[in-house]
């Protein structure tokens, strides 16, 4: 069910937002020991919110997600409630403050689920770096839910959340978006406020929403999508996203770079290629243009996201917060015992790689270079809007792989980031959305990219889409049915 039927359901008083709450809550009990996509639940919290979210709709003054169950990131701030990373280092965080973003939620009188499984401190592509185990795909458990935000696509794949907050800063709302069979909306850099998201890399970091519907993720964005003076890099967005919904795409250039077709498997570019038949036959352009300047993206992203990494991680030193070591001989030993023990593999080893680059002899040669191409990218993608009006490509080169081989392989995993991190680098807007599936039933995404603040509209091309290749919009078997 999709977030306007739920509004209609509470508004017309067909069910109530605490029973709606509690029927989310009987699923997960039910569900997520096979997805799991929780790793805190907070039904105590949400059935208050509940309460207080159906005093606002008796009295007629419901926004649109008011009373609407929410899964969250567990990177994103939330007052009073765990905020762990997935991480050791951060087991017991609890933020004595709301990130904007959730403050953005709650003036609508949202009702939060809990926290969501995720990839130690947002780095990883499977959710299997996580210190309390990943989240599952919901279309085969076997398989995993993708990352960094896996927590959050499993518990929306399963129906065990009407919507979810991921964040992304290569990839890790549409991969798993992808991987899952929905919708994930990675905005422009500055349209959703960071502050309050603990950080990986603050160039790249952005917080979207991951939906069943391409209405559903507008309707979020929408909410969401405030300038924040708390956050330097806010900008906000001017105008809302579903009211341009369904407008005509007769004429639009959609536009193909034939690199970022190199590489991926066969299904999932047959796949993209037949959706770009679908536009074509619902009036839009096709133009095929070359984009070489790709190629640079996957170095110039793990150069600069490992830099940024090691800086803002820097800060967990087992002094101010966070874990602590019991056994040391004085404060560089504690320090490097806090460290070494409350970092998994996974983080150690991007805080190496960050250090490395930035390092005296080495700045130079690879940070600085990676810079300069990062410039280099926003250009062609300035130059490459010229031509079209957005963008299409696959979401991710493969469709989900079983659980295990991220940890078998993890430098072969790097690569299921080779489409999305362009957009990352560039700032610019990307959605991922349900194109097809393999010969195993397991779903293949696209992504739309757009311009800057051009949410709107690639989030209508979306939608048209969906319209009218709705088949691949598929439920699963789990979850609520309403």
């Amino acid at each position: 069910m999709k977030i306007r039927d739920m509004r209609k359901a509470l508004d017309s008083k067909e069910i109530s937002a605490k029973e709606l709450a509690q029927t989310y809550f009987e699923r997960i009990k039910k569900y997520d020991d096979k997805v799991k996509s929780f790793i805190t639940v907070t039904e105590e919290k949400a059935l208050e919110q509940a309460e207080k979210a159906q005093g606002v709709i008796d009295k007629g003054e419901a926004k649109a997600l008011t009373g609407i169950p929410v899964a969250v990131k567990d990177n994103i701030c939330t007052e009073g409630v765990k905020t762990t990373c997935a991480s050791k280092m951060l087991e017991n965080f609890v933020p004595p403050y709301n990130a904007t973003v959730m403050e953005k939620l709650d003036a609508e009188n949202i009702v939060m689920l809990g926290k969501t499984s995720m990839d130690e401190f947002a780095m990883g592509s499977s959710c299997e770096t996580s210190y309390f185990g990943g989240a599952m795909n919901p279309f085969d458990s076997n398989y995993v839910s993708g990352g960094s935000s896996g927590g959050v696509a499993s518990a929306v794949g399963a129906n065990i959340a009407a919507y979810g907050l991921g964040s992304d800063t290569g990839g890790s709302i549409r991969q798993p978006a992808s991987f899952c069979g929905i919708v994930g909306l990675k905005p422009t850099y500055g349209a959703v406020s960071r502050y309050g998201l603990i950080a990986y890399a603050s160039s790249l970091d952005q917080i979207g929403p991951i939906t069943k519907s391409v209405e559903d993720a507008a309707i979020v964005f929408d909410a969401i999508s405030k300038r924040d003076e708390k956050d330097s890099t806010s900008k906000g967005f001017v105008g809302d996203t579903y009211s341009k919904l369904n407008n005509d795409i007769k004429g639009m250039k959609i536009g193909i770079a034939k690199e970022y077709l190199e590489g991926v498997r066969d299904d999932v570019k047959e796949a993209v290629l037949k959706a770009a038949d679908i536009y074509k036959s619902m009036g839009a352009e096709i133009i095929y243009f070359d984009l070489p300047e790709l190629k640079f993206a996957l170095p110039v992203y793990y150069i600069i996201a490992c830099a940024e990494a090691s800086s803002n991680l820097g800060r967990y030193d087992g002094i101010r917060f966070g874990y602590k070591t019991e056994h040391y001989n004085g404060t560089h030993d504690m320090v490097c015992r806090t460290r070494s023990e409350g970092f998994g593999e996974e983080v150690k080893r991007r805080i190496l790689l960050g250090t490395y680059v930035l390092s005296a002899g080495y700045y130079d040669a690879y940070y600085k270079k990676a810079q300069n191409l990062r410039g280099t990218i926003v250009k062609a993608f300035n130059n490459a809007f010229e031509k079209c009006d957005v963008i299409l490509a696959p979401t991710v080169p493969m469709t989900a792989f079983e659980k295990g081989h991220a940890v078998s392989d993890p430098i072969e995993t790097y690569l299921t980031d080779i489409c999305t991190v362009p957009v990352n680098i560039a700032g610019l807007p990307g959605v991922s959305v349900p194109c097809g599936f393999n010969a195993k039933g397991m779903p293949i995404g696209m992504q739309l990219i757009g311009k800057s603040f051009g949410e709107a509209e690639i989030l209508n091309a979306a939608y048209k889409y969906q319209q009218a290749a709705a088949e691949n919009f598929k439920d699963t078997k789990w979850g609520v049915k309403l």
